[in-house]
């Protein structure tokens, strides 16, 4: 398959995910709309991921505008598709949901619990029912009509799938350690406790990166199926 991920500013970018597309024999590309590159091509899958911006700043990042004209094309066509964080977000408004900010940031490792159907999902079910995940954002956005909820915290829905080929996460399935200390360090964005979250991660970024790769290979077969 020929498999998309498109990119933001920020250290946000494909991290574990890339390198797995590569070893599961698909071709990978990677495109920015912030860059001035936006895909030019049909693809067989699409990963969106993160970013420090937010959906609703769009006077300060303009090329946002043509990013979520672009999605709303892509979720009515046939493309499978999966979006994380500041992607899973872009998808949920471009699919009429609203997207605001939480009273009090997610940042750091949570509980998640899959929904019934999230358990039955074709790409989500690939997680254990309950499970630590890592977090990391300021927004959350509501269920788009028709949606299917899959996964919540005690803050916000966590994610959802729209149709029978478009997903949406909010945490980091494809978060690395060495990523996460960057956002750890970086100054405009500091957790309240980053010592706490160096510890965690410490422990937990293993089993965390077995539950990403398991995820990435879920919606690559699903990909796989669909395009069959």
């Amino acid at each position: 398959m020929d498999v998309l991920s498109v990119v933001h500013p920020g250290d946000a970018g494909s991290e574990l995910f890339g390198p797995l597309v590569v070893e599961l024999g698909h071709r990978f590309d990677e495109r920015s709309f912030a860059e001035g590159a936006p895909p030019t091509e049909a693809y067989d899958a699409v990963l969106v991921f993160g970013g420090p911006m937010h959906v609703d700043q769009d006077d300060v990042h303009p090329w946002l505008r043509d990013e979520a004209a672009w999605l709303r094309e892509l979720i009515e066509g046939p493309t499978p598709t999966l979006g994380i964080c500041l992607g899973s977000q872009l998808l949920a408004q471009a699919a009429g949901a609203s997207v605001g900010p939480l009273p009090v940031p997610e940042i750091g490792w949570s509980q998640v619990e899959l929904t019934g159907a999230g358990e039955e999902d074709p790409v989500l079910s690939s997680l254990p029912p309950r499970f630590e995940a890592l977090q990391w954002h300021h927004y959350a956005h509501e269920l788009p009509e028709g949606g299917v909820a899959l996964a919540h915290s005690a803050a916000s829905l966590q994610g959802f799938r729209l149709g029978d080929r478009c997903w949406g996460v909010q945490f980091h399935p494809e978060v690395t350690e060495p990523q996460l200390e960057r956002w750890i360090g970086d100054k405009a964005d500091l957790p309240a406790d980053p010592e706490r979250l160096r510890a965690e991660t410490r422990e937990r970024i293993g089993g965390w990166n077995e539950l990403g790769r398991r995820l990435c290979r879920s919606f690559l077969a699903a990909a796989e199926r669909l395009a069959r």
